[in-house]
């Protein structure tokens, strides 16, 4: 259980697995239990962990595994991880009893429907859950508050209550404790203040730069917000923070479902402009800014990847703070400027980053080609006798003045155990008559098949779409989109099924 405040705490769960126990004359030897787990990963649950070590062993002293409800496995955004799960204990030999359900576990075809069901919707619930803690933490962002993470140097966190009266200073490491409580960032000290002045006086109009700042400060003794001495990175990055002129950003960074984290385009940043008060001059800022962005603007391509080779043949590795902290390259931000994305740039100089962000690059493409996928349909309409306009805000395409289209182009990914899958999000929010999914192949290079769905068949406006689907899903795939050009002729869409 990931919280106290539900139904889901671990007292009610004993209490309803013991009562189930009873009932059936059943003994309790054993319980695990993850206490303010998230059920997202299995990373974490070190208790779910010794379960299955302890039926895969084949020295389980129990017969039977009581969970309170499907959910508890985990709310897996892959619903075949918690179906894997309750496999290895029934292959162990070990029954699993779903004490909180209202069926039996017994491998009945509706007992095997409801258990899938649940597993996605156990999943979706994280995924529902996600997205509206996002909104709302927009919404905090637009109003001044500020949602997590250090305030840095010259400035300080400050309490207030939800009618905005101030309650104390937090000094670091300490967090509100009332949810109607909200943190706002305020000048810190003023001989602190003062040195962030001096900064970016000495980079804008003293001629220094940030190693230079930085040797000056330390040999003054002036220590960073987090008690170390200063490096050109950590100038750096306070010279390049919009947090100084009171503007709230956030969204820099995502780290939606405990999935792999994700640095996001500024173009996607949450930014709430006179959050509160400056304490450097926007005009000085702006300076500072655009003579970071000159180094590099100075510099040719290939002088900039040579620098950048030159750095990973010396650091044996690259990363934006490995880039921030050298002095012969340019910053990690003006090489995502140039190059498109820090990605692109490691790629040009042969550097293959630990974790896989190859999706990054495949959403972007798909973006790009999402105009030319349009465009064809358009033309494919066009030449079938039929008449196709496009919406320039919405790019819903409207059919003879009868019907509107809506075009999704989907991302294929494989699963740990090999599988491909392909997750469709729809645009509920525009209502289509009809949505063209398209699936890309597993190299996300062209069109794998296309699924045509009217809109009483989208549902919650999700779809997890496998190889090998349903009959009724069959019904609506094709290995092209001459069916969406019958449709233009008038046909019907179960004639063209």
């Amino acid at each position: 259980m990931s919280t106290d405040h539900q139904r889901y705490s671990t007292e009610n769960q004993t209490a309803a697995i013991q009562a189930y126990a009873a009932r059936r004359g059943m003994e309790i030897v054993r319980t695990y239990a993850d206490e303010g787990k998230s059920g997202l990963r299995i990373e974490g649950r070190d208790a779910l962990k010794r379960l299955i070590e302890t039926v895969t062993s084949g020295n389980a002293d129990f017969d039977v595994i009581l969970v309170y409800d499907i959910s508890r496995w985990g709310r897996f955004q892959d619903a075949d991880e918690s179906a894997y799960y309750e496999y290895i204990c029934r292959r162990a030999g070990i029954d699993v009893h779903y004490c909180a359900e209202q069926f039996e576990n017994d491998g009945s075809p509706m007992a095997t429907m409801f258990k899938g069901f649940k597993r996605a919707m156990a999943g979706e619930y994280s995924r529902e859950l996600s997205s509206k803690v996002f909104t709302g933490q927009c919404r905090l962002i637009e109003k001044g508050f500020r949602q997590g993470g250090p305030a840095g140097f010259g400035l300080r966190r400050l309490l207030i209550d939800q009618h905005g009266v101030p309650k104390a200073t937090l000094t670091q490491g300490e967090h509100k404790s009332l949810q109607t409580d909200r943190v706002v960032l305020v000048p810190g000290p003023e001989e602190e203040v003062a040195v962030v002045r001096e900064v970016y006086r000495s980079f804008v109009s003293g001629g220094q730069n940030e190693a230079q700042i930085a040797d000056g400060l330390n040999d003054r003794g002036i220590l960073t917000d987090l008690g170390r001495p200063w490096t050109r990175g950590s100038v750096h990055q306070l010279l390049i923070n919009e947090k100084y002129i009171g503007t709230n950003v956030w969204n820099r960074v995502s780290f939606k479902l405990k999935k792999k984290r994700v640095r996001n385009d500024p173009e996607t940043w949450i930014r709430a402009p006179n959050s509160f008060p400056a304490i450097v001059d926007p005009t000085l800022y702006e300076a500072a800014n655009k003579i970071i962005a000159a180094r590099s603007a100075r510099m040719s391509d290939e002088e900039m990847l040579a620098a950048l080779q030159a750095l990973l043949e010396h650091q044996g590795a690259l990363s934006g703070l490995i880039i921030d902290e050298a002095d012969e390259t340019p910053s990690s931000s003006a090489y995502s400027h140039r190059f498109g994305s820090l990605l692109r740039a490691y790629r040009l100089v042969g550097f293959r980053p630990r974790r896989d962000y190859r999706y990054i690059e495949i959403n972007r493409e798909l973006r790009r080609l999402h105009p030319e996928v349009i465009d064809e349909v358009l033309s494919g309409i066009s030449a079938a006798g039929g008449a196709a306009t496009r919406d320039a805000t919405t790019d819903l395409v409207t059919v003879n003045g009868e019907f509107s289209l809506s075009l999704l182009i989907v991302r294929c990914t494989r699963t740990q155990a090999g599988s491909l899958r392909w997750r469709v999000r729809f645009d509920t929010g525009l209502v289509p008559d009809i949505s063209v999914v398209i699936r890309m192949d597993e190299l996300n290079r062209k069109p794998f098949d296309y699924f045509l769905f009217p809109l009483l068949d989208i549902g919650t406006g999700r779809l997890r779409l496998a190889e090998d689907n349903g009959l009724a899903l069959d019904g609506y795939r094709f290995d092209s989109l001459d069916p969406l050009y019958a449709l233009a002729e008038r046909k019907p869409l179960r004639e063209v099924a």
